[in-house]
């Protein structure tokens, strides 16, 4: 296995050579009936020269294009082809030198990551080079289909239908684009019929095609008396994901006939910059069918360094995870890959929004001619790929590059900002957004993430502080500051990125590892981190709030790290998400109204530290439990401010609710709580966040005798008679280190089975915060994790991704809280 130990610099050698694929095929048809015969490689991982019967088709240079070589004259009964590859770490090399007028930077990433230099030079999935999170494997392939097509008169290349709504007539309309070749010399004409039987929507239009490649557009209005019934797009949490099945059938002359089946889904996207009362700046905000929305969720990243070994059931679990955990929205991040198209089917089909980045990441990119070339290929063959998907709402020039050159990341001399600047709006505003425009008007563009938005583009599309709390979004990372003060958090318009560290679960670490590796100082534990002193500010971290694991048992003690990082991080990501729900609704010293938050990281590309909620094979950390409950459609949320505790409601549902509030006090010693509170009548409002609760800590301990900051925890939770319920959740007075009264817990689960899922009952002899249940590597997810355990009794189910047994449940399990470690 390549993730195994040291294996990703032990098989560098494999990305220092250069490699050829080839093999003998039998036409299985007569190609002399055919006016053109095509071979397609629909992906080619990266630099190859093509040939097919020793005639050299053509070269590659580009992982995110679509190639297509005429073979027409060179095809026989018999073929031999080969596909000729060049090391992708030295053509970058190759390319780096020779462009001699002016650095390009970043030139290597930081040792610490142990990859490869110059990937900005290849248009290439970047962090196959190596990343903070990910190892270096710079592979070379034919990571896509590959095929040969033949065909007489005219052919489909691409089809994509958009939907808009008219307001003027209140009436819904689709954009199908059809981009043909013609092979006739002469234009040809013929009918297209479309036909929406569910809305009861029939429309044929009369066409003719020119010779050579172009495209037609057709304009389809939904029956008026239909548009009023039609079941729009949502994403999660607020509506169905509708879509309704058409057929496109092309009927020309030649009686050559193509039909086309799809799904044609109906929503609108906004993205909304205007000026906010009380408030220097702009807003951003995404409105979906007219309705604005917060947007809750993560960043994606590759599945997998070898992406042949990403599967549809890979990319189910990971999708399926964030929907289940309240999610409604993802970033493709821009340093990966434009995914397949099954990604986004699914995310279609359960309403995950996807903030789409183009492939460009924390770097300058260069423009020669050659290159820009390369990347108007590789936009418009995207965006003529993925525009038909719904659950797209966002195109986006890059990740962090505005930042790059604003911060000044790469030591540029300010006399030469010029020309980087000039490059940069090459790049993305005269290339990749003048394409996104003509090739797509259904969703919004940026440049960049994070920017300013609008204001960026009135400074030259590259503002001086892309991270302005009041413009745009932000990307917030602070590993030295207490992450239980809220106070360090930005008050933004939109967080898009902002996370911590864990480690992942010892089963993961185990397949990939050998005994003497079981230690969070070993060589393969420091190998495997590959941000800068990661391991340590995850111990400082740590260190601000929970003692460190004192175990003489070295496999005890790094175990008991590993669930300390997730602790942490839970806690971490969970008080950071909270800020910026309960922000969505005020303005404070002009800033507020904050409307998304997607944490840094949703997945991983392999078993080792990273920011990721799930871990290489889609287990769930105590971070993707914690999402569950901060990200809830109903939630209360507590801070404290000078010495007063805050409780907001927060609320993604679309009507208002009244609601009663409970306020439960625990003395750590103790099961039976000290005092109770129910605050009836608390009105939540719909789509925001409001306080619904003060009181000073003061007179909460005062109130509820015999407590004091550390020995006693808050927890709260909202509740209605007719059974809306939100989760319940917790506000710690002090640091659990300095705790009073915590005993040790002893905690037992019997499992049972019922249907297809697994029911742990569990029970414990005294309160335990942070009960972890780990069942190895058995595949499956609970319905509860990490939680405060106070009381006797509570029942978790186990949801398995595969078949499993109450023996083997039973034998895998670990029940831990922190009072064990």
């Amino acid at each position: 296995d390549p993730y195994y130990r040291f294996n990703d610099v032990m098989y560098r050698w494999i990305a220092l050579d250069n490699w050829t694929y080839s093999r003998t095929f039998k036409t299985p048809f007569d190609f002399r009936k055919w006016q053109k015969v095509n071979l397609i490689f629909e992906g080619v991982d990266t630099v190859a020269q093509i040939l097919i019967n020793n005639i050299t088709l053509g070269r590659t240079d580009n992982m995110f294009n679509r190639y297509s070589f005429d073979i027409t004259s060179v095809i026989k009964e018999v073929n031999f082809v080969q596909v000729h590859f060049l090391s992708a770490v030295s053509y970058a090399a190759e390319q780096s030198r020779c462009h001699k007028v002016y650095r390009i930077p970043p030139a290597c990433p930081p040792p610490v990551q142990k990859g490869e230099c110059h990937a900005n030079f290849i248009r290439k999935e970047q962090c196959s080079f190596s990343w903070d999170w990910g190892p270096s494997f710079p592979t070379q392939g034919i990571w896509k289909d590959v095929r040969i097509e033949a065909y007489n008169h005219y052919h489909l290349i691409y089809f994509s239908l958009t939907s808009f709504f008219v307001k003027s007539t209140q009436q819904w309309s689709l954009e199908i684009e059809s981009i043909f070749d013609v092979v006739s010399s002469k234009p040809i004409a013929g009918l297209v019929t479309v036909n929406i039987p569910k809305l009861q929507t029939q429309q044929t239009f009369s066409v003719t095609l020119q010779p050579g490649e172009g495209s037609i557009v057709l304009l389809v209005n939904i029956n008026k008396v239909r548009s009023s019934t039609v079941e729009a797009w949502w994403p999660n949490g607020h509506g169905k994901q509708t879509g309704y099945n058409m057929t496109t059938t092309f009927i020309m002359e030649g009686g050559y006939q193509i039909e086309k089946f799809s799904k044609a889904y109906f929503r609108t996207v906004e993205l909304v910059q205007e000026p906010i009362p009380g408030s220097p700046g702009l807003s951003f905000y995404f409105r979906i069918n007219g309705r604005p929305i917060f947007l809750k969720g993560s960043n994606w990243i590759p599945a997998d360094s070898f992406q042949d070994r990403v599967t549809y059931d890979t990319l189910w679990l990971l999708l399926k995870s964030a929907a289940d955990a309240n999610m409604n929205a993802l970033r493709v991040w821009g340093g990966g890959v434009y995914e397949q198209d099954e990604f986004y089917n699914i995310c279609d089909e359960i309403g995950i929004m996807i903030w789409q980045d183009f492939m460009f990441a924390c770097a300058l990119y260069p423009t020669d001619q050659n290159y820009l070339e390369s990347v108007r290929a590789e936009v418009s063959h995207q965006v003529r790929r993925l525009k038909s998907h719904p659950s797209i709402i966002l195109w986006s020039g890059n990740n962090e590059n505005e930042a790059a050159i604003a911060s000044n990341w790469f030591s540029i001399p300010y006399a030469d900002r010029e020309v980087y600047i000039k490059d940069y709006v090459m790049l993305y505003v005269k290339n990749i957004r003048e394409i996104v425009l003509t090739e797509d008007k259904s969703r919004p563009f940026i440049a960049s993430s994070p920017t300013n938005g609008l204001e960026s583009v009135k400074e030259g599309w590259l503002s001086q502080n892309p991270y302005d709390t009041h413009y745009g979004d932000t990307h917030f990372y602070d590993y030295s500051n207490d992450c239980w003060n809220w106070t360090v958090y930005p008050k933004t318009r939109f967080a898009s990125e902002y996370g911590f560290q864990s480690w992942p679960s010892f089963s993961a670490i185990e397949k990939v590892s050998s005994t003497e590796d079981w230690s969070y100082t070993s060589n393969f534990s420091l190998h495997r981190q590959h941000h800068e002193n990661g391991n340590d500010q995850m111990l400082q971290q740590i260190g601000h709030h929970f003692k460190l694991p004192q175990s003489t048992d070295p496999i005890k003690k790094f175990k008991d790290m590993i669930y300390l990082t997730q602790v942490m991080q839970a806690q971490c990501i969970k008080t950071e998400t909270e800020f910026y729900r309960f922000s969505q609704s005020e303005i404070i010293n002009g800033e507020g109204h904050t409307m998304g938050a997607l944490y840094w990281q949703l997945n991983d590309i392999w078993q080792a530290p990273s920011w990721a909620s799930l871990e290489y094979g889609g287990k769930w950390k105590l971070l993707h439990y914690f999402a569950q409950n901060f990200f809830a459609p109903l939630l209360p949320v507590a801070y404290e401010d000078k010495g007063v505790l805050y409780i907001y409601g927060v609320s993604d549902l679309h009507v208002d609710h009244k609601l009663t509030l409970r306020v439960v006090v625990h003395a750590w010693s103790s099961l039976e709580p000290v005092c109770t509170l129910a605050k009836d009548g608390v009105t939540v409002k719909a789509q925001s966040a409001i306080p619904i609760y003060k009181e000073s800590i003061n007179d909460l301990l005062e109130r509820c005798r015999n407590c004091t900051r550390k020995s006693c925890v808050i927890t709260f939770h909202l509740v209605q008679e007719d059974g809306l319920q939100s989760p319940t959740n917790h506000h710690f007075l002090s640091s659990l280190k300095d705790a009073v009264g915590l005993e040790k817990a002893w905690l037992s689960a019997s499992v049972s089975q019922q249907d297809d899922v697994y029911i742990f009952v569990l029970q414990t002899t005294a309160i335990a915060p942070f009960v972890s249940l780990d069942v190895g590597s058995i595949k499956g997810r609970f319905s509860d994790n990490g939680f405060l355990m106070t009381e006797k009794k509570k029942v978790v189910v186990f949801y398995p991704w595969e078949p499993t047994s109450i023996e083997e449940l039973e034998e895998s399990l670990t029940l831990t809280s922190l009072v064990d470690v």
